[in-house]
């Protein structure tokens, strides 16, 4: 999975098993995933020709799913736990038909679910956004245009995603907390001039951290002059063990272990990387004069 932003549209990238309740969704394989602000008024007869243009003039011509907004993508809180990465906007100007205001939630995940563990992951993520907006004392349950893309790769290993399994945990936490954040930021509580990244860390008992990009207390974490453009790995977990490898982790699982990495610091390689969203890790390896 490979995500990036281009101006005002959030694109995914991948091989996914997916659901959707967005335009045009319902359940088939696509290998791209869009989240795309609108101006405030959108009232387009066609949404699905909005998409299909958006999607065109990205380069997008192979299947997609495609949501909309009027949050602007500087808002965006994405969340990473474990196998999941979690995408949110959110606006709850009024939760009337007659005003504007959409949740947008897209959940990704390195680990394949059933069928039946999209849907319950949809429902599972209904029931962590109405937390979301408890924890911010709104006694709404959504909007009107709320939508849900779950989308994951790999051959099936969740067969349920229910509030208590071990995806349906991490998805309730990452998209309370998401939602949550994405509301303060949308509303002005919060600055955001950029999209916000959280990472779930055990450290301490567990809990959210939000990684920033200034003032970092670990610069530098591994060479003088890195470039800390993508803290987080956009190609984690890459399974390439000649960068790193996969460990038993605290729950039991594996997770990918690549702390020695320092691909996605060099340079060269992130002035690439940001020209060239979708270059592959053998051409990135070249950059880097790995390959």
């Amino acid at each position: 999975m490979r995500y990036y932003l281009r101006d005002d549209t959030l694109v995914v990238r991948g091989d996914f098993h997916a659901l959707s309740s967005g335009v045009d969704g319902g359940l088939s394989h696509v290998t791209t995933l869009l989240n795309h602000t609108v101006p405030h008024g959108y009232d387009a007869p066609e949404p699905k020709r909005t998409l299909f243009h958006l999607a065109a003039s990205l380069g997008i011509w192979d299947s997609y799913y495609g949501l909309m907004t009027a949050v602007p993508m500087r808002h965006l809180v994405v969340l990473r736990y474990d196998f999941l990465t979690v995408f949110i906007t959110a606006g709850v100007t009024h939760p009337t038909p007659d005003a504007p205001g959409t949740i947008n939630i897209i959940v990704t995940s390195s680990e394949g679910f059933t069928p039946a563990a999209l849907a319950g992951a949809c429902i599972t993520i209904t029931e962590a956004k109405v937390q979301g907006l408890r924890d911010r004392d709104r006694t709404c349950t959504g909007t009107t245009s709320d939508a849900i893309i779950v989308a994951s790769e790999g051959q099936a290993v969740h067969q349920y995603a229910g509030p208590v399994s071990p995806a349906g945990s991490r998805i309730m936490s990452a998209v309370r907390h998401g939602v949550s954040i994405a509301l303060d930021r949308h509303e002005g509580r919060v600055p955001a001039d950029h999209p916000a990244f959280f990472i779930y860390s055990r450290f301490n008992g567990g809990g959210w951290i939000e990684w920033s990009q200034t003032n970092c207390p670990y610069y530098p974490c591994h060479f003088k002059g890195q470039r800390c453009d993508f803290c987080y790995c956009p190609l984690y977990p890459c399974g390439d063990e000649t960068l790193g490898g996969w460990v038993k982790s605290s729950s039991g699982g594996k997770v990918w272990a690549c702390t020695d990495c320092t691909l996605n610091h060099e340079p060269e390689v992130v002035r690439h990387l940001k020209r060239n969203p979708e270059a592959t890790l053998n051409e990135l390896k070249a950059v880097s004069k790995r390959g």
